[in-house]
Order: C-alpha cells, then structure tokens, then sequence
C-alpha cells in the first residue's frame, strides 16, 4: 500500500521548462514537489518539459521530499503521454500525479488504470493520486470524486484561479480577497455604516474539506498570486489552516517557509498535545472514566485533536533529523 500520511504543509510549483528551478527544487524545504507539465508550460515546449522532468528525476536527490508531476488536462492531447513517457522512465521516483481540472470519478479512473498498466509493466510500486477541484463540476462532484478511488487517492487541491474561471466569479487577484465581497453593518448612533470584507473563497475551501476529511484524504489550499505580499499569503494561510487544510501551494520559493511555519503546530499547541495525552493516560491507569486538564473536562474530540497534533509533529521532527 501506497504512503498516504506524507507531510504536505507546503507544495511548490516548479515548471518543467524550467531546468535551473528543477535543479534547486530537491533542496527547497518543500514537502512536496511537483513538477509541472500543465499551465507553467508553453504548447510547445510541452514534449522538452517532459525529458527534463525526466533527466530531474533521473539525475537529483530526491530523498528530502516527496515529488509528483501535474500532468496536462484529460481533454488535451498530452495527457496520455505525460503519463507513459514519465511514468514508464520514472515511476519509481514519482510519489503521487496531480491531475487538473477533475470534473468526475471518470477522471480519476482513466488515471488510475493507466498507472496500474504501466506500475505492472515496470514492476513499480503504487503510485498516489493527487487531485486539484478547479471547476464548477469538479466542486458540484466533489463528495463522489473524494471517495471514488481509495486506494489511490491522496489529497485534493482547491485550485482558486481555474475555479474563479470557472464560476465566472470576480477576482482582483489570485487566492486574495476581494474588496468588493462585504456586508455593511446598521448605521450607528452617527449614521455611519462599516464595510466588513468576507471570504469568497470560503465555500470552496470548506466543502473540499469536508469531502476530505469524510474520505480520509489531505486538504490543501492552492496559490496566492502575489509573491511580492507575503503578510497577504499568511492571512490566505492562517485562513486555510483555520478551516482545515494541511497546506498550502508555493508558487514562488520565498513561499515555502510561510507555508511550513503556519501549518507547523506551535510549541504551545504541542504542549497542550502532549498533556492531554498524558492525562488521559494516567485516568486510563487509574480507571478513571472522565479526563480533566487545567480544570476543563476533555472529551474524546479534544483527544483526537491531540493525536493529530502530536502525529504531525513527530513527522516533522522525524524530517528534520
């Protein structure tokens, strides 16, 4: 069985023409790698893309992340190749494909049997699937997509700028806010009202975690646009971490450390962790039935939630040693 509980706190995007930034990404301090044959590629240089993926993956180390390529859109005339001429040269070295635009479990089937022909074929291990809800049908399907592949499947991307494309939804940027999406409050004694801005990608993010999480599958948040605004990309961040995700897409390298710290538990949160389990624990060995720390009780979702946090924890610990 596939690794399905690999770090994801953050996933730079590195295109495949560009052979300088294949050469520096094994040592970006990304947790996850992909190289990119899709938007960040020319029409033309789509086949030179793929030999320099290839010659990447073939000549760098790449024990210090784990790597995927997105591969080109199913409705285009690359895809199948993406996937014979990488894969077959370097599916031993490939931890998951990103597939782009998925609208349906049809999508990810196509995939799927694909990798299945090829891994047999090369005697490869199985290789994960990694999907990106960019669009009005993959979002309508998302719950279906989510489940329809378990084996395989390994986390979704919410992909904001396709999916704005795709609902015709006003942007100013890509994966920033909108002042224009607000609510004014009730004049106050002085007549005066306040503008307060929203989310408008708040829907999107919370219902691809919501498939997520039923599925047992990674949520991660895709690009901000403006690499020049880093406080802009960690609100974006701290957003997404707030509703679930476990990290975040790096467009630009200067991203990577934003996205590590924010979905990197504090030294508080761990404590807490920490303490909880030991609490429960001792009432465990004492045959208590309840579990209190700090004068509040703990329930079972409290000690979930401590369980998750001391497993990522220890992930990253591991890494770092």
């Amino acid at each position: 069985m596939a690794v399905k509980n690999r770090l994801h706190r953050s996933e730079l995007a590195v295109p495949g023409s560009n052979k300088r930034m294949l050469e520096k990404a094994p040592n970006s301090g990304a947790d996850v790698v992909f190289l990119d044959l899709e938007d960040a590629v020319a029409p033309d240089d789509k086949e030179q893309a793929r030999a320099n993926i290839i010659e990447a993956l073939k000549t760098y180390d790449w024990s210090k992340c784990a790597v995927s390529i997105r591969i080109n859109g199913l409705d285009t005339p690359y895809a199948y190749r993406d996937l014979v001429e990488v894969v077959e040269a370097c599916g031993d070295k490939l931890d998951t494909i990103l597939i782009p635009k998925v609208g349906s479990p049809a999508d990810i089937y196509f995939v799927a049997t694909m990798l299945s022909q090829i891994e047999a074929y090369k005697g490869f291990k199985p290789i994960n699937i990694h999907v990106l809800i960019e669009t009005a049908l993959g979002m309508a399907n998302v719950e279906e997509i989510a489940r329809c592949c378990p084996e395989r499947m390994e986390a979704m991307v919410f992909g904001v700028a396709d999916y704005a494309a795709s609902v015709r939804a006003r942007t100013t940027q890509i994966g920033g806010a909108n002042p224009d999406y607000g609510m004014l409050t009730d004049p106050d004694e002085n007549g005066q009202r306040h503008f307060h801005w929203g989310d408008q990608w708040h829907f999107g993010i919370s219902r691809m975690v919501a498939a997520c999480r039923a599925y047992g599958l990674r949520p991660i948040d895709g690009p901000f646009g403006d690499f020049n605004d880093p406080e802009g990309y960690k609100a974006a961040a701290r957003r997404a971490a707030a509703l679930g995700c476990e990290g975040k897409w790096a467009i630009h390298p200067s991203q990577i450390a934003l996205a590590n710290e924010i979905f990197t538990p504090t030294e508080k949160e761990v404590n807490r962790a920490r303490r909880i389990l030991a609490e429960m624990e001792k009432a465990a060995k004492e045959g208590k039935g309840a579990v209190s720390l700090d004068g509040r009780l703990i329930d079972a979702a409290s000690i979930r939630m401590a369980e998750n946090v001391v497993r990522q924890i220890e992930q990253i610990e591991a890494r770092r040693s």
